[in-house]
């Protein structure tokens, strides 16, 4: 993926098929930002996908790692792992 550009909102509106074609064909994202602040990022469905399956095979060895550390020191787990990445993906949502 290459550095991204930083436009206003304005410009993105103005040339919005560009900045599409930018993302998609040179892995060029876009941030979008709002009177000077960063708002969102426009970039590839693909990259956004890969990104996205990043996140969860992260997420799944973070609880992975909590219950074998867990069951290691002996402790009886609370919840299950199926439980917690429930609550933690619903927390996600809210945010």
């Amino acid at each position: 993926m290459n550095e991204p550009i930083v436009e206003a909102m304005a410009e993105v509106r103005a040339h919005l098929a560009d900045s599409i074609d930018r993302a998609r064909r040179e892995a060029t994202p876009t941030i979008i930002t709002r009177r000077g602040k960063a708002e969102a990022v426009l970039l590839d469905l693909d990259e956004y996908e890969r990104l996205t399956k990043l996140e969860e095979r992260i997420e799944d060895a973070w609880l992975s790692r909590l219950a074998a550390d867990s069951l290691a020191e002996g402790r009886e787990p609370a919840v299950t792992l199926e439980d917690l990445a429930a609550e933690i993906v619903g927390e996600t949502a809210q945010a």
